[in-house]
């Protein structure tokens, strides 16, 4: 085949799968995506530093002694972590093997990176909170101010649902369902899965004291339950401004109990609360889903549960969107990120 023709076909296949494929199968988390945009560009630049351009780009840049090569690359020049790399790894194959689906006589190279063995990583256990942790963070915000309310409910929304701080951040006012005889949320996780958690009275009774101070007597549906001041109710808080709020509670928090890390982070509070849920004798099947789990195995190992644990904790058990692509490949500057659709880096 011709070499150009090749190098088309390929930089066509990278804008389609991050463009199309990721978005619309694998995740509708913008950080996911970035992270398979960062992976695809960070290989693009590597093989770019080997001499590989727009009219030279070919299967064999995909072969199994360049992904090794570009590995080593990751630890020497970027200093990157073996935890890092296996994830960058992980993001390159799902490109591979639908490439390969696409184009059959591409497959080897999905089924050689397949032989690449994972580097060896040390565990890291998730550090949750102590019941007495969680109640002295509850305490820290200030509930004489408007701040201070808002800073409760998002860390009681955190720890009541055990959801992902992306989840609760991307929250929107008619998620909830306040009125129902079981008043519940509709959580939208991981690849748009949904799934319904049930609040507690407490919850509850805090959600509607903060709805009407924060959206007002007739809240709109659209809008983000915890918006950002600068933007307003349809700009969602940032997980950056959460991450600074949360800290500043640890700050006053560790005062009263030493439990409370310093460097508190929100997937602490998800994590406690399904420990906790596990100390009370739920059944692992709904802590599962309530973690938007898809394996229980998954839920094992999150929450740290040893071989000899494993039988005690299940013993609770009883084609139009083509042509709105840019197709970048056409119209190549030169560089081999924008020739394969990607944006340039900034650094």
């Amino acid at each position: 085949m011709n070499t150009r023709n090749e190098a088309a076909i390929l930089a066509r296949h990278i804008s389609l799968f991050l463009n199309e494929y990721v978005p619309a199968q694998k995740t509708a988390s913008a950080n996911t995506l970035k992270a398979y945009q960062d992976t695809i560009g960070l290989y693009l630049q590597f093989i770019e530093g080997k001499g590989i351009g727009c009219r030279n780009l070919e299967a064999s840049c995909f072969e199994k002694h360049r992904i090794e090569e570009w590995l080593e690359w990751l630890q020497t020049e970027r200093n990157n972590q073996p935890e890092t790399r296996n994830n960058r790894l992980a993001s390159l194959r799902t490109f591979l093997k639908y490439l390969g689906h696409k184009e059959a006589r591409f497959l080897y190279l999905y089924q050689e990176a397949q032989e690449i063995n994972r580097f060896k990583v040390q565990k890291k256990k998730v550090e949750g909170l102590t019941r007495p942790a969680v109640k002295a963070l509850l305490s820290a915000p200030d509930q004489s101010s408007h701040m201070g309310r808002r800073d409760l409910m998002l860390i009681l929304m955190l720890y009541s649902t055990a959801a992902r701080i992306d989840e609760i951040l991307s929250m929107k006012v008619g998620q909830l369902h306040l009125d129902d005889a079981k008043p519940y949320a509709r959580i939208v996780g991981k690849g748009n899965k949904v799934r319904t958690l049930y609040l507690l009275p407490r919850t509850v009774a805090h959600l509607k004291k903060y709805i009407l101070e924060f959206h007002g007597d007739i809240p709109c549906a659209e809008a983000y339950l915890f918006y950002s001041r600068n933007t307003g109710i349809y700009g969602k808080l940032t997980a950056a401004a959460a991450d600074k709020m949360m800290k500043k509670h640890a700050q006053k928090a560790h005062m009263e109990c030493p439990d409370v890390p310093l460097g508190l982070h929100a997937h602490q509070l998800r994590h406690a609360k399904a420990s906790h849920w596990l100390e009370d004798g739920m059944n692992i099947v709904q802590i599962s889903f309530l973690l938007g789990h898809e394996q229980i195995q998954t839920t094992m190992v999150y929450l740290d549960i040893t071989t000899e644990d494993e039988a005690k904790a299940l013993a609770t058990l009883e084609g139009d969107n083509d042509s709105k692509i840019e197709k970048k490949w056409k119209k190549s500057d030169g560089s081999l990120r924008t020739f394969c659709g990607l944006p340039e880096r900034k650094n």
